[in-house]
């Protein structure tokens, strides 16, 4: 299991998160995409990496728009893996 990040860790990996911030103690970002096919396109790449991974996402999607917060259920709080994850999301964004 992964080791819970201080808040002082969470706010170095926030650093290097461009989107994200901290809401109910996850990590959280939102995305505006040009259309239902680009958002679920997004969410489709990403699943995959989270399946590989064996860390999925609580994700909200409307139209164009996704919602996701990340965060350790087994370790409580916030862990590597979620800044690892939110890397990953980011780059599959673009």
């Amino acid at each position: 299991m992964a080791d819970k990040l201080n808040q002082d860790q969470i706010n170095a990996a926030l650093e290097d998160l461009p989107g994200w911030s901290l809401a109910d103690g996850k990590l959280h970002r939102e995305w505006k995409f040009a259309d239902f096919n680009e958002a679920f396109g997004f969410m489709a790449r990403s699943a995959l990496v989270a399946e590989q991974m064996n860390h999925h996402p609580e994700w909200f999607n409307v139209y164009s728009k996704v919602k996701v917060h990340l965060t350790t259920h087994e370790a409580g709080g916030i862990t590597q893996l979620d800044v690892d994850l939110a890397k990953k999301m980011n780059s599959l964004s673009s």
